[in-house]
């Protein structure tokens, strides 16, 4: 392990990955801690009506254990697809490491899933086994009949006809495992990706692309130390759980805050923060416009040294509400659920509001045209990942059991991340969208963060979403669905007061044509908007 960055181009200079030929994450690093300091804390867990359970690194350790056997007695075997759909349950972390443990491939899902869903999950991975919160029970008992192949259905929280009582199986199993001593090539983690126009793709990652990946995560974005406690707020069926909830701070021997409540809660956030000795905070771009929205002037963190935020980029504008509420500057990291964190406004370098930051240490990022080659700086195009001649360890295996998939994120020596970008003369990154999300409107090519982020400097705008709308003159026009913040009130006037302020705060060309005033806006459970509704809604497809 390397120290943390203090200074970028020197650590990006003496950066080596960590190439083991055999490696298992539940033992190289927490049976480690665990051993070496039988007090060490993973774990601080807050459940909905305020109780609190310290977990050490050595009961985590146990926990897996006992899981694995218990697992393995259901007749879940290495290589096996287990189904986990937790939330933020403390059943998550004992589960991710006892399928790290025994050899089987953990698949985290949200407890938004759809029984359609969930059928998909069960026949495209050929699931072995579902751990799920009782409230979802019912939608994998509508289709688990179909999947001869998953033999095993635990259910958390609760008792039910036709599945194991996970707590019940956990307390009467032996604590002693063997630890499959794991291949670092072998298949050890998959999510799956939020589709647009076809169903989810399967990223594949192994025992090391997240395991030994994520220390540019922990160590070096988040910055992250043995005595720091992190509170991630993410739903544990999204890729950012693995990154900043499990693998990051535990490579670090970091504890990680675990609020269990079902619903976000703005104002308890806030009161979360200054009830605990939190010091390090990260949360989708939602969440920092939620709390910058409240009274936070009746709070002040107890401990907090260090924010970060990723998922989609973050309007300047909510950045400097946080550094008035804080005195700290929200720094964002960039990546997706098929790398670890590519880039990143790191703690030594200077933050441009409204930039993703600079690569991270062992990944050669670039902005890359239709032909591979190397963009100039100030010019759009696709941001690329070099994985030939020799791949960075924090890459995705494939697009499992898709090789049209796999061949398709390539171009010559790049991994094609599906984002849009631009690098500007000093080396930072700035984000224009996802490939499928940029609006071409009468030969404009127009990002919708920027739109956005014009959007949300309007004192009458709490959150704002920017997708194309078919017009018969135009081809596409850029339309806005606006939430309202409070006092204010839809209008003609209002609409043509925003459309001004867009044209003043970026190109004339850019600004929303049509606007639609919304209550809300559809979210993933990570925050995330889902642009890709709003378009169908547009569109009709």
């Amino acid at each position: 392990m390397q120290p943390n960055m203090r200074d970028y181009d020197e650590t990006c200079a003496s950066f080596k990955w960590e190439r083991p030929e055999r490696y298992n994450f539940a033992r190289d690093v927490i049976d480690a801690l665990g051993q070496a300091d039988p007090n060490a804390q993973a774990l601080l867990c807050v459940s909905q009506n305020g109780t609190e359970e310290r977990v050490t690194y050595a009961a985590l350790s146990a926990a897996s254990r006992r899981l694995a056997n218990v697992l393995r007695d259901a007749g879940v075997r290495r290589g096996d697809v287990v189904i986990l759909v937790l939330g933020r349950d403390k059943a998550w972390w004992d589960a991710m490491t006892a399928c790290i443990r025994m050899g089987a491939i953990a698949s985290p899902g949200t407890s938004q899933l759809s029984s359609k869903d969930l059928a998909y999950r069960f026949e495209a991975a050929n699931a072995r086994a579902v751990i799920a919160l009782s409230s979802v029970a019912d939608r994998v008992d509508e289709v688990a009949d179909r999947f001869p192949n998953l033999v095993a259905k635990f259910v958390v929280n609760g008792t039910r006809a036709g599945w194991t009582e996970y707590r019940s199986a956990f307390d009467a199993a032996s604590d002693a495992f063997d630890t499959v001593d794991t291949a670092a090539s072998e298949p050890s983690l998959c999510y799956f990706t939020s589709g647009t126009t076809k169903n989810p793709k399967m990223v594949l990652h192994n025992n090391v692309s997240y395991a030994i990946g994520h220390e540019v995560t922990g160590r070096h974005w988040l910055d992250l130390r043995p005595d720091d406690l992190l509170w991630n707020i993410s739903d544990s069926g999204w890729g950012k759980a693995a990154w900043s909830s499990y693998f990051g701070p535990f490579r670090c021997g970091t504890t990680v805050f675990v609020d269990q409540r079902e619903v976000f809660d703005p104002e308890q956030t806030l009161e979360f923060l200054q009830r605990y000795p939190i010091t390090v905070f990260c949360g989708p771009p939602t969440v920092y416009r939620m709390l910058v929205q409240q009274d936070v002037a009746k709070y002040k963190p107890k401990a907090l040294r260090h924010c970060t935020s990723g998922g989609e980029p973050l309007n300047p504008e909510v950045i400097a509400k946080w550094e008035e509420f804080t005195g700290l500057t929200i720094r964002e990291g960039y990546g997706q659920s098929e790398t670890v964190s590519l880039c990143a406004n790191f703690p030594c370098i200077e933050v441009r509001p409204g930039s993703m930051g600079k690569p991270s240490p062992g990944f050669d990022l670039q902005i890359v045209d239709e032909k591979g080659n190397v963009a100039p700086a100030g010019e759009e195009g696709d941001i690329a990942v070099r994985v030939k001649p020799e791949r960075p360890v924090g890459v995705m295996t494939e697009y499992w059991r898709d090789p049209e998939k796999t061949a398709e994120s390539m171009r010559g020596d790049w991994y094609i991340t599906g984002d849009r970008g631009r690098r500007d003369e000093d080396g930072y990154f700035w984000f224009s969208g996802r490939a499928d999300d940029v609006i071409t409107s009468a030969g404009y090519r127009i990002g919708p963060f920027e739109v956005e982020s014009a959007l949300i400097e309007h004192p009458a705008v709490a959150e704002s979403a920017v997708v194309s709308s078919p017009d018969e003159l135009r081809g596409a026009v850029v339309k806005a669905f606006v939430v309202l913040a409070k006092g204010f009130e839809a209008s003609d006037d209002l609409i043509e007061q925003l459309q001004e302020h867009v044209k003043q705060a970026t190109a004339p060309y850019k600004y929303p044509r049509r606007i639609e005033f919304v209550k809300d806006l559809p979210k993933n459970v990570s925050g995330k908007i889902r642009r890709v509704e709003l378009r169908k809604k547009e569109w009709g497809g």
